[in-house]
């Protein structure tokens, strides 16, 4: 088995006729997937997202994938195929399409149709090119054919790329629901033959590849979201993700049978389902979605709200409502549905909803104490079949965290892949499959790209740190006048204190610290403003150190006098 050192080297130029894959997102973590194909001159990407940031992480809006490998070849790109229109997959295309305005992007009709609402939010008009399961379509060297799978967003697909080094087949996220809502199962005939003809690489989803057996049907949450509508005294506030057509049919349907209206509150779910409504995949009864207005008017037990926030985030409205900053009150006898996973990470973060609105009176259903909740993607179980039904020649997991990609990988080995075969890649891993046969040939840059309001790139791990640092430890400014000719204070220095615990007398040791420094670089010789500002900050931050175990941020501030 193949697994990448941190001691890998620049990639050399490919080998002529052979075909290189590195992940710029996506392995390693769980979010901003993309994937390069680079075959005969040219680029084909596949899925460009984002990743949500972490508490450690305060300010970042997104993370981006790093396209600096790419960045003086945006002409070699032929295009984007997108798997399926979740954001850890389309949110970064924005920011692709940025660099390069024309870059065709490929995808199915719901896929597409999510991608230009939030285009239109940048200001950007994509060249499109529309494609559903079966279809077969060259762009420069890659030729492209792309099958039906399931996943926990209608219209996923796979793309077998066929090209003169070889077959790859991307399963993109999937899963092998065999009921699934849409009757539109994962093409496990498309495998199958695509197996026959043989499968050089074998890209497969990891997110679930710890998870023993089959993830459950979708089909089999019906029972408690029914439950729900029917018990409940009062309102239903249902979370879910923006994008999940098929749970939100669920509620939709139950909310229905039991005389409920329903309104969608928050602009993403409103959006999303608008789109999926005109497009077809959300059947919506006549007269069962109403206007906040018309809702209010109606009886408690009458009413269904389809909100974000099932992951905590701090805007979502399901937060807002925990914390009393929401035009909708919880009160006693209100029901919260929480239809979805917990993303690793956030587990605190949604915690302290489910407290917030408890403590308001709610009732919480969550996947913690009900079955409202079926993964997206496929188990071991599933992922076992996939490899014995392709028989793959190479194999490379992706999607997941380390522990994901390692799982998988064992689990292709017990089907009898040769280990040395299988190749564990990170971000920025370059894979080269020549003759036949993958292994990996170097590295390229892959860190994360920060986007922070208008900005993107610019925030940097250090200013994360000093961000981290400004919120735990505070921050002092020193404003000293200092004599020009003695190098000596003219005048108490003046300390300007934020998020530091301090009173009226805590910084007067500090002034001996500040005079010891300033007569030391007067001894020296050292009489610049700039190197001076250095020397104070170091000894006012390790003073603070000593004498109160904190490290704030110490910004120094130098005037002649």
């Amino acid at each position: 088995m193949s697994h990448p050192h941190p001691e890998l080297k620049p990639a050399p130029p490919l080998a002529e006729g052979g075909l290189r894959v590195v992940a710029l997102g996506g392995l390693g973590e769980i979010g901003r997937n993309m994937t390069v194909f680079e075959h005969a001159g040219k680029l084909l990407i596949v899925d460009c997202g984002v990743l949500f940031p972490e508490e450690t992480q305060p300010g970042v809006d997104v993370i981006l994938p790093d396209f600096t490998s790419i960045r003086d070849r945006l002409d070699d790109i032929v295009a984007v195929v997108l798997t399926h229109g979740h954001e850890d997959h389309i949110g970064g295309v924005p920011y692709l399409l940025r660099e390069r305005s024309d870059i065709p992007v490929v995808g199915s009709k719901l896929t597409l149709a999510f991608l230009e609402a939030k285009l239109k939010e940048h200001g950007i008009r994509p060249r499109t090119v529309r494609v559903c399961e079966g279809d077969r379509r060259s762009f420069g060297p890659f030729d492209c054919e792309f099958v039906a799978v399931n996943h926990s967003i209608p219209d996923g697909l796979a793309v077998a790329i066929r090209t003169g080094a070889g077959m790859v087949l991307h399963t993109g996220d999937f899963k092998m629901d065999q009921f699934p809502l849409d009757e539109r199962i994962t093409d496990l005939r498309a495998f199958a033959r695509l197996g026959e003809e043989g499968v050089d690489l074998f890209l497969t989803d990891s997110t679930n590849a710890e998870v023993p057996g089959f993830t459950t049907s979708e089909r089999e949450l019906n029972p408690a979201i029914e439950q729900v509508m029917r018990t409940a005294p009062r309102r239903v506030i249902v979370s879910s993700f923006a994008s999940h057509v098929h749970r939100i049919q669920q509620v939709l349907d139950a909310a229905h049978q039991h005389g409920r209206k329903v309104a969608f509150v928050g602009r993403s779910m409103v959006r999303n389902m608008g789109i999926a409504r005109e497009l077809g995949y959300l059947k919506v009864p006549s007269g069962l979605v109403v206007g906040m207005k018309e809702l209010e008017k109606l009886p408690d037990h009458q009413i269904t709200l389809v909100c974000t926030g099932s992951q905590g985030e701090p805007m979502a409205a399901l937060s807002r409502m925990a914390n009393r900053d929401h035009m909708i009150r919880i009160g006693k006898g209100d029901t919260v549905l929480l239809a979805s996973s917990l993303i690793p990470g956030n587990e605190s973060a949604i915690y302290r909803v489910i407290n917030g609105l408890t403590r308001w009176g709610a009732n919480v259903v969550h996947k913690g104490n009900a079955k409202v909740h079926v993964s997206g993607h496929a188990s071991a179980g599933e992922l076992v079949y996939c490899y014995n039904i392709v028989k793959p020649r190479n194999i490379m997991p992706v999607h997941g965290e380390y522990k994901h990609l390692r799982a998988n990988a064992d689990l292709a080995i017990r089907t009898g892949v040769d280990p040395d075969r299988v190749v564990i890649a990170e971000d920025g891993v370059v894979v080269d499959l020549v003759d036949g046969h993958a292994r990996i040939a170097g590295k390229v840059p892959a860190g994360y790209v920060y986007v922070d309001g208008m900005t993107v790139g610019g925030a940097t791990e250090a200013s994360l740190k000093d961000r981290v640092t400004l919120a735990q430890e505070g921050v002092v400014t020193v404003v000293a006048i200092v004599d020009a000719d003695t190098g000596a204070l003219a005048d108490a220095p003046d300390f300007l204190v934020r998020g530091f615990v301090h009173d009226d007398t805590t910084f007067e040791p500090a002034v001996a610290v500040i005079e010891k420094t300033l007569a030391k670089a007067a001894e020296e010789g050292v009489g610049d403003a700039h190197q001076l500002e250095q020397l104070i900050a170091r000894a006012v931050a390790s003073w603070a150190f000593r004498a109160y175990r904190r490290k704030p941020l110490v910004i120094p501030v130098i005037i002649d006098a």
